[in-house]
């Protein structure tokens, strides 16, 4: 991971919502507040243009823009949850290149970030249950001495059984847990766009 990966990645990420943001929106709109889709739009559209305006001067420079824009400009949990992993892998990503290694790392810290932040563990119904699954895929690439791209790859398709899974579970954080039994049968839509990151990493490493 170089810096002009870093910013393709978020580029990616915010055509990849915008895109889908229907969708993400009709997902919560069935057990949240309808307006995930929107907020993820939000974000991501002033991240590439916070990002456009940077001079980085490594990964993490832009990983923490991106984390302190989404903060700044993203209402509901959206924009506390997904600012607190980005500006974790910021943080963690001091330097102009990060290794496989350092970036399995960096994804640690994003998650340790997210569950301090939402106090939600696997089987909540929400994006850790995407989340923990692409970590735990994209360290035992890494092990097995994968490349950077197989490891992506792996991780997202992790992320997407973990967003499947989550549909016949009962929420028990955040809004839809409101709605006790009656938020089983939905997928959830934190975990949707989890893996819809997870998903452009894999696709904008392996274009390169």
């Amino acid at each position: 991971m170089d810096i002009a990966l870093a910013r393709a990645w978020v580029q990616a990420i915010a055509v990849a919502v915008d895109e889908q943001k229907d969708y993400l929106t009709q997902l919560d709109s069935a057990i949240g507040d309808a307006d995930h889709g929107s907020n993820m739009h939000r974000g991501f559209t002033a991240a590439v243009a916070a990002v456009a305006a940077l001079e980085p001067a490594s990964v993490g420079d832009v990983l923490t823009k991106t984390g302190t824009t989404l903060v700044s400009s993203v209402g509901g949990a959206s924009g506390p949850l997904y600012g607190s992993v980005f500006r974790s892998m910021g943080k963690a990503l001091d330097a102009p290149t990060a290794d496989p290694e350092q970036f399995v790392a960096a994804l640690a810290a994003g998650l340790e970030s997210v569950k301090r932040l939402g106090a939600a563990t696997p089987g909540d119904k929400t994006m850790i249950d995407a989340y923990t699954p692409a970590l735990a895929a994209f360290q035992r690439s890494v092990g097995a001495a994968s490349d950077f791209g197989a490891a992506a790859e792996a991780a997202a398709d992790a992320a997407e059984t973990g967003m499947r899974e989550t549909t016949p579970m009962q929420a028990r954080k955040g809004r839809a847990s409101y709605l006790g039994a009656r938020s089983v049968g939905h997928q959830d839509p934190g975990a949707t766009s989890t893996a819809l990151i997870f998903r452009t990493l894999a696709e904008t490493v392996n274009a390169r």
